[in-house]
């Protein structure tokens, strides 16, 4: 995953992924996450410590952790607390990122 580093608000789409260290359903929501993206071979979420970002946690009104956040223009457009299950994040990822589904003509 790569680490939110503040400079995404700039892109046009991502998916943030909210934890906090010592959180437990933290670390299975990113084992859920680190799953999809080995099965992919591509970085396809971004990471966010919530405790190194509280500005960001308080004006986008994130409620608790784990959250995965789906970014457009600077904005949140969606946030999912409940992971659920790995099919469950792939529901989200046919809604958000397509190009992750379509088969690459060689």
């Amino acid at each position: 995953m790569k680490q939110f580093s503040g400079e995404e608000k700039n892109h046009q789409r991502f998916i943030l992924y909210i934890y906090t260290p010592f959180c437990g359903t933290c670390t299975v929501a990113r084992a859920m996450l680190e799953k999809i993206e080995r099965l992919h071979k591509t970085d396809i979420f971004t990471e966010m410590n919530a405790s190194m970002h509280p500005d960001f946690m308080q004006s986008h009104q994130v409620e608790s952790v784990p959250c995965l956040a789906f970014m457009e223009n600077g904005k949140m457009i969606e946030k999912v607390y409940t992971f659920q299950s790995t099919a469950n994040i792939y529901q989200y990822l046919m809604k958000y990122k397509p190009e992750l589904f379509t088969a690459i003509n060689t």
